[in-house]
Order: C-alpha cells, then sequence, then structure tokens
C-alpha cells in the first residue's frame, strides 16, 4: 500500500497501493454547587472534575501474539515490521486472529488503541488472497477518513490494491474519476458515499467487506439512515467489522440487523476520560476568560492543546486572537474547505502550530496522540460531548489533561 496520491487529483484521490499506475493541574477547583445550563442538556460542573487513574502494573496488557505471529501475506509482515511495530494492542490482539477467520466482529475498545489496524491488516489480506473482493470502510468525519486511508496505504504498500477516497468538501470529479478506476478499497464518510450512490457512479453490490470505525459516533451524528441504505447496498454474503467505543441499545440493534453470528471482542478499560486529570476553571467575563486562557497556554506543560469552541465564527475568532498575541495557533471546523482543514491538521500535528481550535467536528476526527490538554473554552452541549472531547488528550499510555471553563454566574 505504497499509497500515494495520484496524479492531480487532490483530497478527491484515487490512491494505490503499491500496484497500477503507480501511487507509487489547575488549581480553580472550588466549592460551589452550581449548574452549567447548555441548550443540551444540564450538565452540574462537578462531573467536569475527576482526577486520572494510575494504570496499575498488575493490570498492563500482555498480549498473546505478536504480529509476525499472525497468518497474514508476508508483504504485510514486512510493513508492519517497516513501521517499528511489534507488539499488538489488545484490540489488535484479540480480534485480528478473528477476523482472519472470516468472522464478523464487534470490537469495543477505548478511543486511540489501535482500532485502525485491527480492521487493516485482515481486510487488506483477504483483499490480497482473493482477488475479486472489495472492501468498504466508512467513518464519521472527513479528518478520520484520510487518517485511515494513511495508515491502510502503509499497511498495504506494494500490494497491487487500488482505492479511491470518497469525502465531502472537495469536488466530487476527481471521485467521480477515482471510481472509474474499479478500485478494491473505498474510504468515506456516510453522506458522500450515500451521494455516489444516489448518482448512479457506484455500484456496491460486489463488494463483500464492510468497516464501520467509530460506530457509535456515526450514530449520534445522525446517520443512522444513511448506514442502513449504505449496509442494504452491500453484497448479501458478506464479512462486517463494526468498531466502537460503546456498545448501547442503538449500536446493538443495527449490529443485529446487518451481521451474522458476530463475535464481540471488547479490551475497554473503564471510561476513555480515566487516564485525563479533570478540572474547571471558573471566570467571571470574557475579559478574565481570555487572559487565564492566555495563562494556561503559556505555562510549559501545555505542549500541544486542542481548545473546543460551540459556533465556526468564535472558532476563527479566538484562533485569531491567539495567533494576535503570539501563539502559534490554528482553527478547524466543518465550515472550512477540507484543504484547508487538512493543512490546519498537518500543522498542528507537525507542531507548526501547538494550539488547535475546533468545533466539536474535531472530537472524533482527530487522532493525534501527543495532545497534552483538552481544553472547553465553550462547554459542551452534551456529556457524551464532553467525554469525546476530552478523549482527545491522555492517549498512548499517557495522562492527559482537560480544563472546562465555567462562568461564575452559574454557581449557587
Amino acid at each position: 500500500m505504497s499509497y500515494q496520491n495520484r496524479n492531480r487529483r487532490g483530497p478527491a484521490r484515487a490512491h494505490s497501493y503499491g500496484g497500477r499506475k503507480s501511487f507509487g493541574p489547575n488549581n480553580n477547583r472550588r466549592n460551589f454547587a452550581g449548574k452549567s445550563k447548555k441548550a443540551g442538556e444540564s450538565i452540574h460542573y462537578s462531573r467536569y472534575i475527576k482526577p486520572a487513574s494510575a494504570v496499575q502494573a498488575d493490570e498492563v496488557y500482555q498480549p498473546e501474539h505478536t504480529f509476525a505471529d499472525f497468518e497474514v501475506n508476508p508483504l504485510l509482515k514486512q510493513n508492519i515490521a517497516k513501521k517499528g511495530i511489534v507488539t499488538p494492542s489488545p484490540i489488535q490482539d484479540q480480534s485480528i486472529p478473528v477476523a482472519l477467520a472470516g468472522n464478523d466482529i464487534v470490537g469495543i475498545a477505548n478511543t486511540g488503541t489501535g482500532k485502525t489496524l485491527a480492521f487493516a491488516i485482515p481486510v487488506i489480506n483477504r483483499l490480497m488472497n482473493e482477488p475479486g473482493s472489495k472492501a468498504l470502510v466508512l467513518a464519521p468525519t472527513r479528518e478520520l477518513a484520510e487518517q485511515i486511508e494513511i495508515e491502510m496505504k502503509s499497511i498495504g504498500k506494494g500490494s497491487g490494491l487500488f482505492g479511491a477516497t470518497l469525502i465531502g468538501g472537495v469536488n466530487m470529479r476527481p471521485q467521480f474519476m477515482a471510481l472509474k478506476d474499479n478500485p478494491e478499497i473505498i474510504i468515506g464518510t456516510p453522506g458522500r458515499v450515500k451521494d455516489h450512490i444516489q448518482r448512479g457512479t457506484l455500484d456496491l453490490s460486489n463488494f463483500n467487506m464492510i468497516v464501520l470505525d467509530e460506530f457509535d459516533r456515526m450514530l449520534d451524528m445522525g446517520f443512522v439512515n444513511d448506514m442502513r441504505m449504505i449496509l442494504g447496498e452491500l453484497a448479501d454474503d458478506r464479512q462486517s467489522f463494526f468498531f466502537s467505543a460503546t456498545l448501547d441499545a442503538k449500536v446493538k440493534s443495527l449490529v443485529a440487523e446487518f451481521t451474522k453470528d458476530p463475535v464481540t471482542v471488547s479490551v475497554k478499560s473503564g471510561e476513555t476520560t480515566d487516564t485525563v486529570e479533570q478540572n474547571v476553571v471558573f471566570y467571571k467575563d470574557k475579559a478574565e476568560k481570555i487572559d487565564l486562557l492566555h495563562d494556561l497556554l503559556i505555562d510549559e506543560a501545555a505542549k500541544k492543546v486542542l481548545i473546543f469552541h460551540e459556533t465556526k465564527y468564535g472558532a476563527d475568532r479566538l484562533g485569531q486572537t491567539l495567533v494576535d498575541r503570539g501563539f502559534a495557533a490554528g482553527s478547524i471546523h466543518g465550515g472550512k474547505t477540507q484543504g484547508a482543514r487538512s493543512r490546519t491538521l498537518r500543522e498542528f500535528k507537525s507542531n507548526t502550530t501547538n494550539v488547535l481550535v475546533a468545533t466539536d467536528v474535531a472530537a472524533r476526527g482527530i487522532d493525534v496522540s501527543d495532545i497534552t490538554h483538552v481544553i472547553n473554552y465553550a462547554e459542551p452541549q452534551t456529556y457524551a460531548d464532553y467525554v469525546h472531547r476530552i478523549g482527545r488528550a491522555g492517549r498512548a499510555g499517557k495522562t492527559g489533561f482537560a480544563l472546562t471553563f465555567v462562568e461564575k454566574s452559574n454557581k449557587a
């Protein structure tokens, strides 16, 4: 999967896996007893205060396999070794052998635990071993779809497979061209995949593998009808991979509807927030609020910070204010073009900027392992949104920090 952009197709791209057409801590805790009132739900501010849980030595997972143990094509093992990966994470260790045996998989694991490799390896291996097989991978956000593309390309480099990425926010014409190349792998967001089906430019009837990544988030974002429609277009005889951080009634219902005797692999260890030190910052007015944020950002511990705002305009304005104050900051939201979003995210990942202001579009779409702090400059609409937001910190075995701004007028 030496997956490189082909020609000049930009974000709406075809991609090859090395085959044809060369693609070649805070002291603001107070004893106030108030509520934070939002349009979504009323959240008592005390729910934003929680110490991080230390992982005990006896809780460290001991894998049963190494990547070299898996019965996959030698090329995949070679590409995995080149990435320097030897030991699989729990979700990878337990789900890959089951998936390689041809079973449907329901994988339940915390965010940031390596779910992409858990499905990428068995999917690519089957595509290499079974000519004619095809796979569709759905993700809730454009950013996550692009990250999946990068990971799958690196694992399948040199495999000869060809793929297309179908996401919104970009011109559809290059996607039409990519689909004409009859790709074996399609990665996309539900809305754009549905658009292509309705236009007659995408036929899924011979796709015999489906991956739904961050399945619960897609349901939260209102994609349930789109997913039903898309799943109904796939081959009846197919292998399904449903990966989620939760397994509530809505998730269970669709799993039962669209899988056959799935094997559930659950390696969820506590809540995603357990590795995040959570606290609040009280402010009295806008002037104090921005000054308090400034003080937090100049702390040496705040090495890479994700700040959440509730509106597109607010995110842009706050990002510019921080730039004016001398911070290396950027902003990202659904109103920006995909090119601008991708560029801003690349700058954040590469540390060209170390502060990113975002709306909730980024809550499940940013996969950056070294975020030290998540700051809720605007309080979340729901507690579920809060959990999704702060799950961006405290990843890869590290302790993260989450700070939520609460107006003092909300106290009793």
